[in-house]
């Protein structure tokens, strides 16, 4: 039978050359393919010495290093499923995810250690082991003395592979499990999709906890042979001065934001760079618009989700419609549904729905969870609402828990923030819905001005008045210093919702 293993499809298609890089570190020090295969068989080796075999839970709260991504690796070489956790997480919060997946060890920073170990004990942890940033801690001198070689544990591909806990905006937080099966149908497609080859040097600024920055990125390189510019954390001011090595660059938004805020960021600057590519949180059309008048190369704005990976895509050769996702990456379908599960014509908005090997087995000890989200049919309910044009490009309106119902008629947050973010010195917007004694739920507003910038509530709502149905119009515009955004950009409403509550 052959190996289904995710890493066995991606050492089948590594360089030949073992010592051809990988990725190279902020410090100029470079890891080669074939040292990056020692170290993940070495860390593989030293996770079974600490008890871990075949299909037990590894959860980790690193910082971003090589060593993090060897880690993860290693987790696939040994058939144990990889858990990563936001380095953002308190000890409450870890405790959580802790005893919900039971792992069989923990890896965390060596400063986190002794306000974790409760947890771990509580969770009953076998072994908890540290990951610094540099690479060094108790992980790293247990790999030390391990064999450089341990081969791919056999898998099938519906084995499971990972488990992403879900970011638990409204109720308890859900383990979405994603197969090695999952992995390889979505990075494949990703590959074909936005054209990566060996010659390809992608820059690599994303956490290590995300599926952005943990398969998005990393998947594309290791699937073609490319090679990366690792950087622990954003900085634009560094990843200008590193463009002209770099051929593509993922980000979100603030990404490309903050990048727009250098002067030195030019059509010269970036003209080694083939493809930009955002994703995680919606990219502002004015955003979008600025980036190709800037650089004359437009923004590849995608769609993905934990429970998926990528799902759409606008197009490497083509259109790419600013306000869109594209449309369904190979092998993917979409459908956008009314509330029985219906197809709902192009042009109409409903909720977006899911069917491919991308899709995710299912929730973390949730079956219950599990069989609610998807429809009689098969498809995954995204949760996410939306619409086709009629060229087959989608847009995302919003979230379905975002949805305001105000005297009994449906409001997409998404419609009145393009209004909003159109408004003089208004910088970004974010719509929510509040309790209302009458209405049931009012429209309340919240913005970010540029500096120096006026604003006049009264005013802006009686142009909206002029511009949209009165049942749309917020009852309040409040003026914010920042959007309260989660580590990956998403703009958290439920925090806005809280606040204009009370």
């Amino acid at each position: 039978m052959t190996n289904e293993n995710f890493l066995a499809l991606v050492e089948h298609r590594a360089p030949r050359d073992p010592a051809a890089v990988l990725l190279e570190q902020e410090d100029g020090t470079t890891v080669s393919y074939g040292e990056m295969a020692a170290l993940s068989s070495r860390i593989a080796h030293a996770l079974a010495r600490a008890g871990a075999k075949p299909g037990d839970r590894i959860a980790a709260q690193v910082e971003k290093s090589a060593a993090a991504l060897a880690l993860y690796l290693a987790c696939l070489r040994g058939g144990f499923v990889y858990l990563p956790l936001n380095t953002a997480y308190q000890p409450a919060e870890v405790a959580y995810f802790l005893g919900d997946a039971e792992p069989a060890v923990f890896v965390c920073r060596p400063e986190s250690r002794a306000a974790l170990d409760a947890c771990a004990r509580e969770a009953k942890v076998g072994t908890v082991l540290t990951l610094d940033a540099a690479g060094h801690g108790t992980l790293a001198d247990a790999a030390a003395t391990e064999s450089s070689v341990h081969p791919v544990a056999d898998a099938r591909s519906d084995d499971l592979a990972v488990i992403i806990y879900t970011s638990g905006t409204t109720g308890r937080s859900k383990g979405a499990m994603l197969t090695h099966g999952n992995l390889a149908s979505n990075g494949l497609a990703l590959v074909e999709a936005w054209g990566f080859t060996a010659d390809d040097v992608l820059l690599h600024a994303l956490p290590l906890f995300h599926v952005h920055g943990l398969f998005v990125a990393n998947h594309c390189v290791l699937l073609s042979g490319a090679r990366m510019i690792f950087h622990r954390k954003y900085d634009a001011s560094v990843a200008l001065a590193n463009l002209a090595r770099a051929t593509v660059m993922m980000g979100v938004p603030t990404y490309y934001t903050r990048l727009l805020a250098e002067p030195g960021f030019t059509r010269e600057s970036a003209s080694h760079v083939r493809l930009f590519i955002s994703g995680s949180a919606p990219l502002l059309i004015e955003t979008f618009r600025e980036f190709e008048s800037r650089i004359g190369m437009a923004i590849l704005e995608r769609y993905g989700m934990s429970e998926a990976g990528m799902i759409t895509s606008n197009p490497l050769h083509g259109e790419r419609r600013g306000g869109t996702v594209g449309a369904p990456l190979p092998g993917n379908e979409v459908r956008v549904a009314d509330a029985d599960d219906r197809a709902l014509p192009t042009g109409e908005t409903g909720a977006i729905q899911i069917r491919g090997p991308n899709v995710f087995k299912g929730y973390w000890r949730m079956p219950e969870k599990t069989r609610e989200e998807f429809t009689a049919d098969g498809w995954f309910r995204t949760g996410d609402v939306g619409c086709f044009d009629a060229d087959g490009y989608l847009a995302i309106v919003g979230r379905a828990k975002d949805l305001i119902i105000s005297g009994g008629y449906n409001v997409y947050p998404k419609e009145i923030e393009l209004e909003l973010d159109t408004l003089p010195g208004v910088v970004e917007s974010a719509v929510v819905g509040v309790p209302h004694p009458d209405f049931g739920e009012a429209v309340a507003a919240a913005v970010v001005l540029s500096p120096g910038a006026t604003f006049d509530e009264a005013a802006v709502i009686a142009l909206l008045k002029t511009r949209l149905a009165n049942y749309k119009v917020p009852k309040r515009v409040h003026v914010i210093d920042d959007l309260p955004r989660n580590a990956m950009g998403k703009v958290q409403k439920a925090v806005l919702r809280e606040r204009f509550s009370r």
